[in-house]
């Protein structure tokens, strides 16, 4: 008996991960949010096998199929969308399996920014221009933020943000951005439901921000990139592949890397 929680992974049930699909079909009770997973990751369980769809339960109705779970010596595959780790309610249910006596298991999935990301085949983290990506939400809904955390707090730092879960107040967020010190022009990405056959991918800007969503209606399964590493054509070249830069399998080449150590000067 045991619960393992399943990454699906942005939408497209190809981005489930081997393991996630192996634990799905090892799977008696195959628990999932119709309402976020895409109905082919369902393709890997087995025959026979209980399906319950987890979007009219509670956390307590939830936990009683975890007892059942208990009781009969049964495997439950609790799939999420995206990843796990990320607003997914997995420390409560990993706390209450603890209490139970129910050995888990957390397989991670590819989480909706990295998709986002891939889909306008960009780099979030560019030389000189943004070293780190935050991944946060919008205050004022139904969750409660940390008094530390807050958009305009994160947006002073001008690296690559992933903002999730607050397209329904697009222009509370936009003012937020501006507000915390991103110019006008930053490039924006307005990713609705990426990697879904009804994907929309919009591009604009944090000034174009409450328009472009406005435009076309999105206000949920919507996620936004936001930063100058969005850009076309920013940035320096990485020093990974670099002929002047070595590590423990290449040598640098002397000139390159002269004229490599010249640059930093």
């Amino acid at each position: 008996m045991k619960v393992v929680f399943i990454g699906a992974g942005p939408g497209a049930a190809d981005l489930l991960t081997l393991r996630g699909a192996a634990a799905i079909a090892a799977a008696d009770v195959v628990i999932w949010a119709a309402s976020l997973v895409h109905p082919d990751v369902l393709s890997h369980a087995r025959p026979g096998a209980r399906i319950v769809d987890s979007a009219a339960l509670t956390l307590e109705q939830t936990l009683g199929l975890y007892r059942q779970a208990a009781a009969e010596d049964l495997v439950v595959a609790r799939i999420h969308s995206g990843d796990p780790a990320l607003w997914g309610a997995l420390g409560e249910q990993l706390d209450a399996c603890r209490e139970l006596g129910l050995p888990t298991e957390v397989v991670p999935g590819v989480s909706s920014f990295t998709a986002a990301a891939a889909a306008v085949q960009r780099e979030l983290t560019v030389p000189e221009v943004a070293q780190s990506v935050v991944l946060t939400r919008l205050e004022g809904g139904k969750t409660p933020m940390p008094e530390r955390e807050s958009v305009r707090a994160f947006a002073a730092h001008g690296a690559t943000m992933a903002v999730f879960l607050s397209a329904a107040r697009s222009g509370q967020l936009a003012a937020e951005l501006l507000t915390g010190g991103y110019a006008p022009d930053t490039p924006v990405v307005v990713a609705y439901r990426v990697t879904w056959p009804e994907e929309l991918v919009v591009r604009c800007t944090v000034g174009t921000l409450e328009a472009a969503v406005k435009e076309h209606r999105l206000w949920k399964h919507t996620l936004f990139l936001v930063g100058p590493a969005l850009g076309e054509g920013v940035g320096t070249r990485s020093h990974l592949y670099h002929p002047g830069h070595f590590h423990g399998f290449r040598r640098a080449d002397p000139a390159a890397r002269a004229a490599l150590r010249a640059g930093r000067a």
